[in-house]
């Protein structure tokens, strides 16, 4: 079996190519930031295997519990958690670009890549360990 076959390294290979491809993207906004009618452009999030689909048996539900008369409780259906989408400000010369949403999506592309990156590392160490080379 070929180390490619293995799912883990190519699954990590497919992110780290796509961290690749966005940082490149991401780079392009940036240096387009004062060109006219710029629009920021961005790559779509990976689309791996749903984790609760692979799986079998569904885990359990989990719900949160009033125990107390003094604890607030949720209606039915909603979430804790709101969903905004800050909209992008556009200059009068077109401009769409965002520096400081653009700098924060390089930083969290960088930690994302770091990530991926040491597993790998990791994940080829213990091979290495596992078959006597190291």
């Amino acid at each position: 079996m070929a180390i490619t076959d293995i799912p883990i390294f190519s699954m990590l290979r497919t992110r780290l190519d796509w961290a690749q491809s966005r940082q490149r993207l991401l780079a392009e906004n940036v240096a387009n930031s004062d060109t006219p009618n710029y629009r920021a452009r961005d790559l779509a999030p990976l689309n791996f295997p749903d984790p609760a689909k692979v799986a079998t048996a569904a885990p359990p539900r989990v719900q949160l519990a009033q125990t107390e008369a003094g604890h607030f409780g949720m209606a039915e259906g909603s979430s804790q958690f709101s969903e905004s989408k800050a909209g992008y400000d556009v200059r009068p010369t077109g401009n769409a670009v965002s520096l400081e949403e653009e700098m924060m999506k390089v930083a969290a592309n960088q930690m994302d890549y770091q990530a991926a990156s040491a597993l790998y590392t990791r994940s080829l160490g213990l091979i290495k360990t596992a078959i006597g080379k190291r």
